[in-house]
């Protein structure tokens, strides 16, 4: 048996799958956020040791786990976790929506050797413009400073004593050479650091570690379970739903939302601010696109007219053709392709004949566009995509699988029910870890349908697209 667990910013997650990758057993536990003054986020790296400690207790309870192998690990990306050099935790961990940093991140943009190294604008919320921002505002702290962890790695931190991270993960720092997956010398050196502030690295499917025997005691566990390097939570559920090839590709509706397509060849491309990253395999990348407000967007729309997202999204029928509303998502700004950290979202185009339905549309077709956005700056670096595989609470609602496959103009597959995220491709990384598997058992899921794009409207959505870009170019002064 092998175990996935999730750290993500609403809650930790943990996955007990079989030899055949049949899920058995599941346990969760919530997470907090506080967010003290605009534009931060912080979470208590003690909170995700509990929340880690509570949901593997919840597994041991319901089931034996002396026949588990293998732990893999799924994380939320680009958080700064600052340890002493006693591994305490010297101050809450900036996550990855936390944008204080924009300061730094575009002082240090404007340098065009971070971009040459890692492949990537430095985006306010990655790491090394937080170390920055530390350095600039908390003085005490950054003296302190021995090593800097992301947050799945100091979890492992805690399970295996070993301080290590993984290439997809560490993607996202802004230190790593993407190309050449490896810690760039002259990256760390340009914010006060080096090697010796941070951890080893491992690829996401070879092992990082074994679990401590004090944990593997109190889970009733061998001593010789393998700990995997895992994966950022995007490449872990890409591990999860089958995309580690060329050509595949996923679009997540979560919180947030992401466009991610896998690659074999390393082609990076800064200005259309798409992520190229490490995937979480050898020899393996991925770049994708990420929109900051996906069902978050149809959530705040939902409260402010007094109703939850399932009664709205039910109250529409057939696609139609999109208004003369429009509404850019940007309640916290916007990664891809605008990497605008101010901008913030509105309604256009308000007119009497504009109910709550209309609202509806217009807000999951503000995501769409981004959606679109994301999938034609992915295009321009030649990505390709042979297949469209949609995950996510919001692949949930049937209207806007077919806004997306329309203004995508591409059919969109949507799995049969079952958890394929970050915690089962987690586990399959820990499967891969302790056994020697490679991606060939990261296996794509039984497609229960096919979403194809309505012909009859892709002219109209493009119209729409083009309003909506034009919208963003008008507005972005005024936020």
């Amino acid at each position: 048996m092998y175990i996935g667990l999730d750290l993500g910013t609403s809650g930790l997650k943990a996955l007990l799958i079989d030899d055949d990758q049949k899920v058995i057993a599941e346990a969760t536990a919530p997470l907090t956020v506080s967010r003290p003054h605009p534009g931060w986020s912080e979470q208590s790296p003690a909170g995700w040791l509990a929340a880690a400690a509570d949901a593997m207790d919840g597994l041991a309870a319901s089931r034996s786990l002396a026949g588990v192998r293998g732990i893999g690990l799924s994380g939320q990306m680009h958080g700064a976790t600052l340890l002493d050099s006693a591994q305490n935790v010297l101050r809450p961990c900036m996550l990855w929506n936390d944008t204080r940093a924009h300061a730094e991140a575009a002082a240090m943009d404007a340098v065009p050797i971070w971009r040459e190294i890692t492949g990537n604008i430095v985006f306010p919320g990655f790491t090394a413009p937080k170390l920055m921002w530390v350095r600039n505002n908390e003085p005490d702290i950054i003296s302190r400073v021995a090593m800097v962890l992301l947050p799945k790695d100091y979890l492992r931190l805690w399970l295996t004593g070993e301080a290590v991270s993984e290439m997809s993960d560490a993607a996202g720092t802004s230190w790593l050479d993407t190309g050449a997956r490896d810690w760039s010398e002259t990256l760390l050196e340009a914010t006060g650091l080096d090697r010796g502030f941070m951890p080893s690295l491992v690829e996401g499917s070879q092992a990082s570690g074994t679990l401590r025997r004090e944990l593997a005691d109190r889970w009733g566990m061998p001593a010789d379970v393998v700990v995997a390097g895992g994966g950022g939570d995007n490449a872990a559920s890409a591990v999860g739903v089958g995309v580690v090839n060329a050509g595949d590709a996923f679009v997540s509706l979560g919180t947030s939302g992401v466009l991610f397509a896998a690659s074999d060849a390393y082609q990076p491309d800064p200005a259309t601010a798409v992520h190229t990253f490490c995937h979480a395999l050898p020899e393996t990348w991925h770049q994708m696109g990420v929109f900051l407000a996906a069902t978050d967007a149809l959530n705040w729309y939902a409260q402010l007219v007094g109703s939850d997202a399932a009664t709205l999204t039910g109250e529409l029928t057939g696609l139609r053709p999109p208004g003369r509303t429009l509404f850019l998502p940007y309640l916290g700004g916007e990664r891809t392709p605008h990497n605008d950290a101010r901008i913030r979202a509105s309604f256009t185009g308000l007119e009497h004949a504009t109910d709550r339905a209309a609202g509806t549309a217009a807000v999951l077709e503000g995501v769409t566009f981004a959606v679109r956005d994301s999938y034609d700056a992915l295009a321009s670096t030649g990505t390709r995509f042979d297949r469209l595989i949609a995950v996510g609470g919001g692949s949930r609602s049937e209207y806007w699988l077919r806004a997306i496959a329309t203004a995508l103009d591409m059919p969109v597959q949507v799995p049969v029910a079952g958890d394929f995220g970050g915690a089962f491709g987690a586990a399959r990384l820990g499967l891969m870890a302790a056994t020697g598997a490679g991606a060939e058992i990261a296996t794509l899921p039984e497609i229960s349908k096919v979403v194809d794009p309505e012909k009859g409207l892709t002219a109209a959505f493009a119209e729409a697209h083009a309003r909506y870009r034009d919208t963003y170019v008008a507005l972005k002064g005024l936020s």
